[in-house]
């Protein structure tokens, strides 16, 4: 399995940042072909020292790296991408990786 990890820093509008991600941006995510799983984080996102930089983290899983190139680069994807800058000014970081049970 692949996963998609966002990373998304704090907003200056919190309320309206989990109004727009709850009403359109996780339904166009939850669109994406090849898409196996979906969760979010609830309530604060700590980090081990110090204050965090997220806000909210969104976990998507995928079959392989291969898969989540290919559902980035479908209509769906390019949908997805594009309501960023609908909500996301403060911004988001996005990392793939494959993983395995260990």
């Amino acid at each position: 399995m692949a996963k998609l990890v966002a990373l998304y820093k704090h907003p200056s509008d919190p309320s309206a940042f989990d109004a727009h991600y709850a009403s359109t941006h996780a339904p166009l995510a939850k669109t994406l072909p090849g898409l196996k799983s979906y969760e979010i984080s609830k309530g604060p996102v700590a980090v081990g020292q110090g204050e965090s930089p997220y806000y909210l983290v969104a976990v998507l899983e995928f079959e392989s790296l291969d898969a989540i190139k290919t559902a980035l680069g479908s209509p769906e994807g390019a949908a997805t991408a594009g309501d960023l800058a609908n909500f996301a000014q403060a911004g988001v970081e996005l990392l793939m990786f494959d993983s395995k049970d260990a």
